[in-house]
């Protein structure tokens, strides 16, 4: 079992940056390899992916995905020491205002998935609003 816990969500004026924070917990040490990703959701529309980040022990690095409408504002990171990914989002836009939700899926050997369905593990998710 994999616990996920979400925060940094906030009200942001357009331009500007916010850096989400994902806590992993439980059993996470039994893994050699995980995706994790980044979601989103906005009122009347269907959860879509923004970013992904898989890896495994034996890799020297990780594999990275993301969405094309944040491809060079938004950033996916991980810290291993602190079982903790990272969505630092820069630049964000209006359309960017949505629950963000923290994903992950253990035994991932290859890119993350990009789809909801993909992940058995999900935060509670935290809101951004970017104001125009």
């Amino acid at each position: 079992q994999v616990q996920l816990v979400e925060s940094g969500g906030g009200l942001v004026q357009a331009g500007g940056s916010l850096r989400l924070s994902c806590v992993a917990s439980g059993r996470t040490f039994q893994y050699t390899s995980m995706a994790m990703g980044w979601f989103r959701q906005a009122p009347g529309k269907e959860r879509e992916f923004v970013a992904g980040y898989s890896w495994r022990y034996s890799w020297s690095g990780g594999m990275t995905d993301y969405a094309d409408s944040v491809k060079g504002r938004f950033t996916i990171s991980r810290d291993s020491s602190k079982n903790t990914q990272y969505l630092q989002m820069n630049s964000l836009k209006p359309d960017d205002t949505a629950v963000y939700y923290c994903a992950a899926e253990p035994g991932v050997v290859r890119r993350p998935p990009q789809t909801a369905a993909g992940y058995n593990y999900w935060g509670q998710g935290t809101q951004v609003t970017v104001s125009s």
